[in-house]
């Protein structure tokens, strides 16, 4: 393989997986996720109050550790059934903080048990936490022209973030700061963050463009 290709690969933020595709840096770390999850759009309601609280826990830590950890996460909250998990009393916080398969976050188990409430009221407001979250979806005229290295690096939030995150606040959400509403929406495929030449970036645009948005 030609080693400038190789370098200016590396220089895009992309490198060259073992079959030969081309993908952003951070594959390796998390293959599955990042090939086949990280992007694509996600309108169930549970997957998706799933992923806000994984964000929850991932706030000040690292993705893969929570990554890594997932199926721990989903036995201990019954599998993100919010309507279960709203009904959590103090002696499942004593038995959450004895679980070490999971990270044992005092203030993180509440504000889960929290937003687990808060997603019951919102479906109310709503219909679904899809039809919610999806209201946030940036207009294609808002998003940059290429997103190249340089705007991944740089990139923390963004005005529909802070606006979800507020909102979120304003109904008694917790932990759900704008970092972690940017992570959420790239997570939930609200956005494609894949870097412009990775071949996952045009699968995850694909199945953007063929969603039915929940209303």
């Amino acid at each position: 393989m030609d080693e400038h290709y190789l370098a200016d690969l590396m220089a895009a933020g992309l490198i060259l997986t073992d079959d030969g595709r081309v993908c952003c840096y951070w594959q390796p770390s998390m293959p599955d996720y990042h090939d086949s999850e990280w992007g694509k759009p996600v309108v169930d309601d549970r997957r998706l109050f799933e992923k806000v609280c994984l964000e929850g826990f991932h706030s000040g830590m690292s993705w893969q550790l929570i990554y890594n950890k997932r199926e721990n996460f989903r036995r201990a909250f019954q599998d993100f059934d919010f309507h279960k998990v709203a009904q959590f009393t103090e002696d499942d916080v004593a038995r959450l903080m004895e679980d070490k398969s999971i990270v044992r976050n005092r203030a993180k188990i509440l504000s889960t048990i929290n937003n687990a409430k808060r997603a019951i009221e919102l479906v109310d407001e709503a219909g679904s936490l899809a039809a919610w979250f999806w209201q946030f979806e940036p207009a294609e005229q808002e998003r940059p022209a290429i997103v190249d290295l340089e705007y991944w690096k740089n990139t923390k939030t963004s005005p529909e973030a802070v606006k979800m995150s507020k909102a979120l606040k304003k109904r008694g959400w917790t932990w759900v700061g704008p970092v972690t509403t940017y992570s959420l929406m790239q997570a939930l495929g609200l956005i494609n963050d894949h870097i412009a030449g990775c071949q996952c970036r045009d699968k995850f645009e694909e199945a953007r463009r063929t969603l039915q948005r929940p209303v």
